[in-house]
């Protein structure tokens, strides 16, 4: 037994020496790539890239031809004061301007004849007899989000918090836009939006909607994951603010660590061979 906790104790050791080694291996990298001064400029600003990024820059380029804007969950439950989030996702939506932002995407990708793909949210009554879930699943549930009566009715779906945003009716409603399957977690694993974009010619995505580290995220990893080159519009979404943390911060980090391209709604528009 003693023998068991002298070794067990130079294990202890070995692992706290390695630690310290690590994290004065961190230290010296930070200060050799020169990022103090952008995670002083991120304590300013959160969402600002930072000064002197240590990633690479993206050298994705469009190709109309073969690129889609796919937008998640453009919807009022989402993105109207009138909508069941509002209290905890307004003020992001505000400060980036998403409502206005997405509808100049989809102005743009509409000029240009871009496909355009919509991946929608929905609940109906059977979805409320699941035997378990996540947190926010469980409040979307609570709070009748994205409620409909039914897969086979439009009954009571004009103006709820279900539908599309007026704003973006006439773009989603005109007969080219694809009106995917509703996802029912946050990812297009149980919709058609794979399948939709394969027959459609595309594998450039350009990706937009809310909110940024449900919806948006699920999209850009399940989207990469199967071989498509993505672009996420960090001002074209927004997120929840919470006790719990910043959706929107959590969302922005990975964007950058994982996502093909990180652009404003404007770069955008200017990638998409417009202004």
């Amino acid at each position: 037994m003693r023998n068991k906790n002298k070794h067990e104790g130079t294990i202890s050791k070995k692992r706290r020496c390695l630690n310290l080694g690590l994290a004065s291996v961190m230290v010296v990298t930070v200060a050799g790539l020169g990022l103090s001064s952008g995670l002083t400029q991120a304590a300013d600003n959160p969402y600002a890239p930072p000064a002197n990024p240590a990633l690479p820059p993206s050298d994705m380029v469009l190709d109309p031809k073969r690129t889609a804007l796919v937008v998640t969950d453009p919807q009022i439950d989402f993105l109207s004061p009138d909508g069941v989030t509002w209290g905890v996702v307004g003020a992001s939506v505000t400060e980036h301007n998403t409502v206005a932002n997405l509808g100049k995407l989809f102005d743009a990708a509409k000029k240009i004849d871009m496909t355009v793909a919509v991946s929608p949210h929905y609940y109906y009554p059977s979805d409320k007899g699941w035997k378990f879930e996540g947190a926010l699943e469980k409040l979307m549930h609570k709070i009748g989000m994205f409620d409909r009566e039914s897969p086979y009715t439009m009954s009571g779906f004009d103006a709820s918090g279900a539908d599309f945003m007026p704003e973006y009716k006439d773009h989603i409603h005109d007969g080219e836009t694809i009106v995917t399957s509703p996802h029912k977690v946050y990812g297009p694993e149980a919709n058609d939006l794979v399948l939709q974009l394969r027959k459609n010619g595309i594998d450039q995505v350009i990706l937009a909607g809310m909110s940024a580290n449900l919806c948006v995220e699920s999209h850009l990893r399940e989207l990469l994951e199967q071989g498509f080159e993505v672009a996420v519009v960090k001002d074209a979404t927004a997120a929840a603010k919470l006790p719990e943390g910043d959706g929107y911060l959590a969302a922005i980090t990975n964007f950058r660590y994982i996502a093909n391209a990180v652009w404003t709604t404007e770069e955008t528009i200017e990638h998409m061979g417009l202004n």
